[in-house]
């Protein structure tokens, strides 16, 4: 009986063991996500930057922003060829895109304000869902869409990509959305 409930005891403790390790990676991220939803709140520039892929989030919106005017527009139009020409013009239109005022405008619209609390490491832990390459998505709703995307860069999660809305706002400047 004692060798059974010690073999019952050390299944139980290997089992927590690789369940604690595989939510590891999520707590990690969960606690960087925590501190760049806290730069967004207090209007951080520093910290904003200290978790953010800067190169790489440009990369992501600008794909998005020239393969939406491709597809709106047909392979071979005019307006596309257009579009590829003003890549520099969406350079300038995302920099403006990758602040922090920006993204807080985005939490406003998901319901969280500068007077509510910031969601805890272990709350956030459960909206971030591993993807390949060490990636991380984020979604804002329990089985909603990716809508942040975060990487493991040397300890630090930074904002890889966005997969929220991007639409022209009023005099045509970009807007990120929820």
């Amino acid at each position: 009986m004692r060798v059974f409930r010690f073999a019952a005891v050390s299944a139980l403790l290997a089992f927590g063991l690789l369940s604690a390790c595989s939510t590891l990676p999520r707590l990690e991220a969960a606690n960087d996500i925590h501190a760049f939803l806290v730069a967004i709140r207090d209007g951080d520039n520093a910290a904003f930057d200290a978790h953010v892929d800067r190169p790489a989030l440009k990369s992501q919106l600008k794909a998005r922003l020239l393969s939406g005017a491709v597809e709106s527009s047909g392979a071979a139009s005019p307006a596309t060829l257009g579009a590829l020409l003003v890549g520099p013009l969406v350079d300038v239109g995302v920099d403006t895109l990758v602040r922090p005022d920006v993204f807080r405008v985005i939490a406003g619209e998901l319901g969280y304000s500068a007077d509510k609390p910031i969601p805890s490491t272990l709350a956030i832990s459960g909206f971030v869902r591993p993807v390949e390459d060490g990636r991380a998505c984020i979604f804002t709703r329990r089985n909603g869409p990716c809508v942040l995307m975060f990487k493991d860069e040397a300890g630090v999660w930074k904002l890889i990509g966005f997969e929220g809305r991007i639409e022209m706002g009023k005099g045509g400047r970009l807007k990120l959305g929820s």
